[in-house]
């Protein structure tokens, strides 16, 4: 070994040691014939004192140093004097009178400060490119550090509650996750490609034919998904597991122990909103998308959407009657405190609205006023305003401001669409407000269940045509009597999403494993028999021999770290992460081949 301790282990009980040390030059202080070096490892830093009258040698190529050089020295521990200590880092008691120095490598000036409160100075891109530098951050060393014991702690759990860790292939066949696949040209069979796994769901369920009966890995998974804040594009990880003879609460008391003991471990937010039982929370996709206007609800606030369609069905404003009319809903939200919002945060609010396709945002404000002749009972004084108030009258708008509970100071936001549009409008409006008003507290970790997921929808690319809702390999609740006697987008399925602050952090489900009912329900989304035994034919064959009821999950660990930590960009969580497009800075991918390998591979690149 070339060293006998690291930079982050001295104490003052180490104090007259020889030691050893190497690492990196974080920094050089010159101070009038004495030169103090701050030497840099993975575990810390001590501080290296170069004196004449130790070694002058060793101080002449103490001189010579500059930042980011890697350096090896010897020397004696001691104390450091009292008006030197620095009691914040762990070996701020001591220093290394250094004997000799060897220079091991010389480094380029660094292209950004590795001071942490400087890093944020430089842009992405660059500390992309340069991650290798990047990288000896203590914050981004600490990251990795973290997740290796999240994976060792995700690992030990599984393996105490008698589940086998399996590798599933990388090469695989194409299949409709609901993601574009990452192909992979074939050599040996020219025309013909592999698809790189968006998850390991069909070797999984082959796992329980083969009677594993409890499997889990951390799965690598690729999809070519657009980036976002909470999605690294190309490649992710997930915990992926799965069960035999198994029903739906049997996934929960397995996820929900270690959910919570990775919360209580990893962060520091306090667990709210549990059942009295322990259990998490279970809320059904309908009830929701109709309450909170998302299928992954943030829960820290209680921020809740009201049904309001029935009382403005036939009032005088147009907007309203005339949603009821064309068979849509108009849904009212109230926001404690939104009174003080302004025209300009209205208008912005609005704007977001209009993301998830709303033409508008209706609004009542209930601006406090001192005047008792507006005041109603038990609800403070306020003065309505709003452009329509005129259009709903001041009678039917107190009857909405009753129903939804509101008070003085608090704001009412409506839309009026078909459901699921005005569902999502003011499940946007929801957020956008709790993060205005400061009520995402990080403090706090909400878990919960979204439950009974409608099987079909209609599909987004393909108007008129029904497609899967969520997993195509779940099992239908009432089975093959439900998909051949009940409207398709009536048909829920076993599936189920797991939930904590506002961010889906697993999917899962209860799996179709009867041949017949699988043939049906792909039959509903429109694919034949023979589509069907083309894609799925090992999931066929295998079903034929005798396939145990199973079920799993698989959250995305990547994810669930990142809110734990409340990080900024799952982009964090990773050593070597893609930038916001896609593309790998620092190792210039994707990038062209030669026609040598695109020959062999029987491909030619045409202008598009």
């Amino acid at each position: 070994m070339l060293r006998t301790h690291t930079c982050g282990e001295l104490t003052k009980k180490d104090v007259k040691k020889k030691v050893e040390l190497c690492g990196w030059v974080m920094s050089r202080r010159d101070h009038g014939g004495l030169i103090f070096i701050d030497l840099r490892d993975r575990y810390g830093l001590t501080q290296l004192t170069f004196d004449p009258k130790i070694n002058a040698q060793a101080l002449a190529e103490a001189d010579k140093l500059r930042n980011e050089w890697v350096i090896r020295v010897k020397g004696e521990v001691a104390p450091r004097p009292a008006d030197m200590v620095n009691k914040k880092m762990p070996t701020g008691e001591i220093e290394v009178d250094c004997g000799s120095i060897e220079i091991l490598s010389k480094s380029k000036t660094p292209p950004f400060e590795l001071n942490e409160e400087k890093s944020g100075q430089a842009n992405e891109a660059l500390r992309l490119k340069y991650r290798f530098v990047d990288l000896r951050r203590p914050k981004l060393q600490k990251l990795l550090k973290i997740k290796d014991e999240f994976f060792q702690y995700l690992r030990n759990y599984f393996h105490e509650q008698g589940f086998t860790e399996v590798q599933t292939p990388i090469l695989a066949s194409s299949s409709p996750e609901g993601a574009r696949d990452f192909l992979v040209p074939s050599r040996l069979y020219p025309g013909k490609f592999y698809a790189l796994p968006q998850a390991p769901q069909q070797f999984k369920q082959l796992l329980m034919v083969g009677g594993l009966d409890k499997y889990f890995q951390i799965a690598p998974c690729f999809r070519d998904e657009d980036t976002r804040l909470d999605r690294h594009y190309g490649e992710f990880y997930q915990l992926d597991m799965e069960m035999s003879f198994v029903e739906q609460d049997d996934i929960f008391r397995v996820m929900e122990p270690v959910m919570q003991q990775l919360t209580e471990k990893f962060s520091s937010k306090k667990l709210i909103g549990l059942e009295k039982n322990g259990r998490f929370k279970q809320i059904s996709w309908r009830e929701s998308m109709e309450k909170y206007g998302t299928d992954k609800p943030d829960l820290r606030f209680n921020l809740a959407i009201t049904q309001i369609t029935e009382m403005v069905a036939n009032c005088g404003f147009s907007v309203f009657a005339d949603a009821v009319k064309s068979g849509g809903v108009v849904h009212a939200l109230k926001v404690e405190n939104g009174a003080k919002f302004s025209r300009k945060e209205i208008d912005e609010i609005t704007e977001v609205a209009k993301t998830k396709g709303a033409k508008g945002l209706a609004y009542l404000t209930l601006t406090p006023n001192p005047s008792p002749a507006s005041k109603v009972a038990g609800e403070g004084s306020y003065e309505l305003k709003s452009p329509i108030v005129k259009f709903l009258g001041e009678d039917l708008a107190k009857k909405i401001v009753k129903k939804v509970n509101a008070k003085a100071g608090d704001i009412i936001f409506f839309s009026a669409d078909q459901w699921k549009v005005a569902c999502l409008t003011l499940g946007a409006v929801r957020n956008e407000c709790a993060a205005r008003l400061g009520l995402k507290d990080n403090t706090k970790a909400a878990w919960c269940w979204i439950v009974d997921f409608p099987m079909y929808n209609y599909s987004e690319i393909e108007e008129g045509r029904v497609d899967f809702g969520h997993n195509p390999f779940s099992m239908p609740q009432g089975g093959l009597q439900a998909l051949k006697t009940m409207p398709p987008l009536e048909i829920l399925a076993y599936q189920y999403d797991l939930v904590l602050n506002g961010f889906e952090i697993s999917s899962g489900a209860i799996r179709n494993h009867e041949p017949e009912i699988m043939y049906e329900a792909f039959n509903i989304a429109g694919y034949s028999r023979e589509e069907v035994d083309n894609k799925f034919g090992a999931m066929i064959r295998a079903f034929e021999y005798g396939a145990p009821p199973h079920g799993g999950n698989a959250p995305g660990v990547d994810r669930l770290l990142m809110v734990l930590l409340d990080l900024d960009s799952i982009r964090d969580i990773y050593a070597f992460p893609k930038d916001g497009q896609g593309r790998d800075a620092m190792m210039d991918s994707p990038s062209q081949v030669g026609g040598k390998q695109l020959k062999e591979l029987g491909i030619k690149i045409t202008n598009t």
